[in-house]
């Protein structure tokens, strides 16, 4: 087979797979074939595209509102919406007597992965799983039609951050980072992925194009099927959303992150 290059799988309409069997199986032979890189997936409704019709994977706080890339006035404002949340993150996590405050207070992007994984606010983070199973079941959610798995190459995983400088890019895994309380990084098998080194203000983010921090130039494969009968013919069963979101009260740092984002709209409000 001919080795497929990033903007000849990012302007695919994708390769068409008919059960979840017979995506694990492509899969499969991709982590094969990419024998140096390990495979992370995401899940989507749909296909957005860039202006040259290109996939495009970016982190919320780029992403744009409607049409082009945010202005610089609506990255500003995102950015200090994040510094908000990340110090009302450690105020409610101290007040809570989670475990793991010192790495908390200390690591800017494990701030960033509990903001970005439990839909606080818009974050420099993508989210991602490691399993192909949580992907598939969340581009089916509430959707009727067509449904996409992106299938990203990254670098060795070593511990609960991975960065790697010649990637450019920060691994991070949210089993590690998140207290045991934390329910949802578990059960989704969560992984968040961020520029190295990381881009914390929006004078760094100036430095780079927007084309730069798109994660679609990572992409190794896409794939796409239909919601409805796709997972007929399994004995895989998709995850129920109820599954995929436990409440807040089965996860503490949920109701939690509920609190942080109140807050922020409050002030902001």
């Amino acid at each position: 087979a001919t080795a497929a290059t990033s903007i000849r799988v990012r302007r695919n309409p994708g390769h068409r797979v008919k059960s979840f069997l017979e995506l694990a199986t492509k899969v499969a032979e991709l982590q094969f074939r990419n024998r140096d890189h390990v495979l992370l997936f995401r899940g989507q409704p749909g296909d957005y595209r860039n202006k040259k019709d290109n996939t495009t994977l970016k982190p919320t706080l780029f992403r744009p509102l409607k049409k082009g890339n945010p202005s610089s006035g609506t990255l500003i404002q995102r950015f200090e919406t994040l510094k908000q949340a990340e110090q009302k993150l450690v105020l409610c996590y101290e007040t809570a007597g989670f475990l793991g405050l010192n790495r908390l207070k200390r690591h800017r992007i494990l701030r960033w992965a509990i903001l970005q994984h439990y839909e606080v606010c818009s974050t420099p983070l993508l989210d991602v799983t490691a399993s192909l199973r949580i992907a598939a079941s969340f581009a089916s959610l509430d959707h009727i039609g067509q449904a996409f798995i992106f299938v990203l190459g990254v670098p060795n995983l070593s511990g609960a951050i991975t960065a790697s400088a010649e990637a450019g890019l920060q691994i991070v895994r949210l089993s590690s980072v998140c207290p045991p309380s934390a329910i949802r990084p578990h059960i989704q098998e969560g992984y968040l992925l961020g520029e190295y080194p990381e881009m914390s203000a929006y004078e760094q983010k100036e430095q780079y194009s927007h084309y730069e921090i798109d994660f679609g130039r990572r992409l190794v494969a896409k794939f796409c099927f239909d919601p409805k009968s796709f997972w007929k013919r399994d004995t895989f069963p998709k995850v129920k959303k109820g599954d995929l979101y436990p409440s807040a009260d089965d996860d503490r740092l949920y109701k939690l992150a509920l609190d942080v984002k109140e807050s922020i709209n409050n002030t902001q409000g």
